[in-house]
């Protein structure tokens, strides 16, 4: 059985229990316009595919909005402040931790949010994506607090949402193996965590599927494979793509306006 077939399986399956799949793609560390942007925006725009970018606020350009400004289902997240790590070895990479008081980090955040709202205006949601996909347990809950409606991260999100006001939609397929050689992962890998992340969605709250790129620290494989994955989930019935507007909207609108 080939990999993709693996993955048209898993749809079947979707559609046998009278279920809709919902894909959605996110890629981090945007900063500025480039070749690889171009790059990433051509495929989304010639496979008709929404994109979520996380922005890095504070190294955000206007080339970056200029760029966009043409662009009609590309969505901007908000990456962090500065995409900084305050974490002292061995902790893991961290901005938005405990390290430094909370005040400074939630005033970052903050002033983040106004960058990315005067260089994006409506194109840009208050979405959190934490750099390192981290953020300290504690910090979650004020997130809301200062104006945020979604958190993104990685993996399987809780099956309990606390936090009132605030949706978590996270992503769970990376297409880089960042501690094998910051490659990419191959498509037996990749493939096999999509249909192991939609199997789980399916047998649990129907939770959406993301799939994580990086333009900036693609290889050759990668891109091919991406292209690939667009290409073939358009063809396969039962799996929806959406864009992080209507994701978040639909979310909200499911669970009745609750977090």
């Amino acid at each position: 059985m080939s990999r993709w077939q693996a993955l048209a399986d898993e749809a079947a399956r979707w559609g046998e229990a009278g279920r809709t799949a919902q894909l959605w793609w996110r890629d981090d560390d945007a900063v500025d316009a480039g070749e690889a942007l171009d790059r990433l925006l051509a495929i989304a725009r010639e496979l008709a595919t929404p994109l979520a970018l996380a922005v890095v606020p504070a190294r955000a350009t206007p080339a970056l909005a200029s760029r966009l400004a043409g662009e009609t289902d590309v969505d901007v997240l908000q990456h962090g402040y500065a995409h900084t790590n305050h974490a002292v070895a061995p902790e893991k990479k961290i901005e938005i931790g405990l390290q430094r008081p909370a005040m400074l980090t939630l005033g970052e955040l903050g002033t983040g949010w106004m960058a990315l709202e005067q260089l994006f205006g409506s194109r840009a949601l208050p979405v959190m994506v934490p750099p390192w996909n981290r953020i300290s347990p504690v910090l979650v809950p004020t997130l809301p607090e200062i104006g945020y409606r979604g958190l993104s991260t990685f993996g399987p999100r809780p099956r309990v949402h606390p936090v009132r006001g605030l949706l978590q939609v996270n992503t769970h397929v990376d297409l880089i193996d960042w501690k094998g050689g910051r490659r990419f992962a191959g498509e037996e890998t990749v493939i096999d965590a999509l249909v192991t992340a939609l199997a789980r969605a399916r047998a649990g709250d129907g939770e959406p599927v993301g799939v994580l790129s990086h333009h900036l620290a693609m290889d050759a494989g990668a891109w091919d494979f991406l292209r690939s994955l667009w290409e073939i989930t358009r063809t396969l019935e039962n799996i929806r793509v959406l864009g992080a507007r209507g994701l978040f909207t639909a979310e909200v609108r499911d669970r009745g306006g609750r977090g």
